[in-house]
């Protein structure tokens, strides 16, 4: 039957024999080490066990599964109809139980319903909890579909089964400082994803659990320090290069060098040799995007970069698939002045979500959140600004039902405040930055809110204060990005 076992002692089937069967095996175990740690040749290595050996169903499903990680519409209509053509001339009596829950599984996220196939994975991983694969996608499922709670608990209910030792513990420890970081165990999430690092340099996506600690808790100097550190690690040649950088823009905005921000997205967030895929031009427009909620000369900055990245996405002519990535488009459009594209986009998803989709996932997150948010940053542009309030109140303590991080979604979360403070809408923007502050008081965006709040309530002393533990927080970032090492990159 052509089967060989993992590293883990799981059984793949359809490999065929002698030296082929070796060989695809390698290939599945390059691979999955390939997606681990966001290497670009993760699909070249899935190819290659798919020429090697075309029958084996976890070639087939690991092809099905990229084909959902880049919330692109295209790769994953092109994956689903392969996977449909295997699945339909395949013996599945001679696949393994776990391999068959697989290709169920990818199925059903390929049919659009992200969530059942996030508990479908989750079963897998109960009843082999050694199955990598199964792991890493499904807590990318989790990222996808914002459930921070099993984005822990994922991972967390499969450690004891783990040997401390095996290569791939290191990522998983990667992956649960991520899932305890959304959940808000920041102390816990920072000591298991520099123990991760600590294993493994590369382990990008581990790396990144730590810059999202530092981010949450506003210790912007720290992570500016330890992403300049590790530099060599991170900064080039792997999948996550470009948002980890797009963290750090981040940190240079909380630092106030708008400057280093837009130096950082020219060099690696967005550029002329940029692939255009989905996941990068987010991150190009939530950095901008909050650049044009300060308005001013931050606004102004920015330049002709916004008809680059309006035209970029426009390029792509995406249909309804995932909305977080809709309202990142309408973001770019909005920031080049080009109205009447978001509105097209918005008006082709109303017309989508008003239809039934049983199943898809994306149906309610339109619906529900991507909608209202797209209609509100339009409304923001159009300086409506009670209006983008009415949209925005509602869904504020809801967004992470439609993806993203907290970082992520923390551009969405701006533009309410921004909102209630141009429209005067004081005791909202007093309680949404006493929420802030609360939770980051050494964030100098929070503080610079508070400033301009006290100037509308006539508060000059507080303003004055205000501004000032701004700027000295300002400044502990401005110093890293200062004392900056040579040789450190972009």
């Amino acid at each position: 039957m052509g089967r060989r076992r993992d590293r883990h002692g799981l059984e793949l089937s359809g490999l065929g024999a002698g030296p082929g069967a070796e060989e695809a095996l390698a290939a599945y175990e390059r691979a999955v080490d390939a997606l681990l740690f966001f290497r670009g040749d993760v699909a070249d290595t899935v190819t290659l066990m798919r020429q090697v050996a075309p029958g084996a169903p976890m070639g087939q499903v690991f092809a099905a599964y990229l084909g959902v990680l880049g919330t692109e519409e295209k790769q994953a209509r092109s994956a689903r109809e392969e996977l449909a053509r295997f699945r339909a001339e395949a013996d599945h009596g001679r696949f393994t139980e776990r391999e068959r829950a697989h290709l169920q599984a990818a199925s059903v996220w390929l049919a659009g319903d992200l969530r059942r196939a996030g508990e479908l994975l989750r079963e897998v991983s109960i009843r082999w909890p050694g199955d990598t694969l199964a792991l890493a996608v499904g807590h990318q499922n989790d990222f996808f579909s914002g459930d921070a709670a099993s984005l822990r608990d994922r991972v967390a209910g499969v450690l004891t089964a783990w040997d401390e030792q095996d290569p791939h513990h290191g990522p998983l420890l990667g992956m649960f400082g991520f899932g305890l970081e959304e959940s808000g165990h920041y102390e816990q999430a920072l000591e298991t994803a520099l123990a991760a690092v600590e294993r493994n340099p590369h382990d990008v996506w581990a790396v990144h659990a730590v810059v999202h600690c530092h981010e949450m808790r506003g210790r912007f100097a720290e992570g500016i320090r330890y992403l300049d550190a590790r530099v060599a690690d991170w900064g080039a040649g792997n999948m996550m290069a470009v948002h980890n950088w797009w963290h750090y823009a981040l940190y240079a905005l909380e630092s106030g060098d708008v400057h280093r921000a837009l130096e950082i997205y020219d060099a690696a967030i967005h550029h002329p040799e940029s692939a255009g895929v989905a996941l990068e031009l987010l991150d190009a427009a939530a950095l901008l995007w909050r650049l044009y909620l300060d308005g001013g000369t931050a606004s102004a900055a920015v330049g002709d970069r916004w008809e680059v990245l309006a035209d970029a996405w426009a390029a792509r002519a995406d249909g309804p698939h995932y909305a977080f990535n809709d309202t990142h488009a309408v973001m770019a459009y909005l920031g080049a002045g080009r109205l009447r594209e978001a509105e097209e986009v918005v008006a082709a998803r109303a017309e989508w979500a008003a239809r039934p989709h049983p199943g898809v996932t994306n149906h309610g997150m339109t619906a529900r959140i991507g909608l209202p948010v797209c209609r509100a940053l339009i409304a923001f542009a159009r300086e409506q600004y009670e209006r983008t309030v009415e949209l925005l109140l509602p869904v504020r303590g809801r967004l992470q039902t439609f993806g993203g991080s907290h970082a992520q979604r923390d551009a969405v979360q701006r533009t309410l405040v921004e909102a209630a403070l141009r429209a005067r809408r004081t005791g909202l923007a007093r309680t949404l930055l006493s929420e802030r502050l609360g939770l980051r008081p050494t964030s100098p965006y929070n503080w610079l809110g508070q400033a301009r709040l006290a100037d509308q309530l006539g508060r000059a002393a507080m303003a004055v204060t205000a501004r000032e533990k701004a700027s000295r927080l300002a400044a502990a970032g401005a110093r890293a990005l200062a004392d900056r090492p040579s040789g450190a990159g972009v």
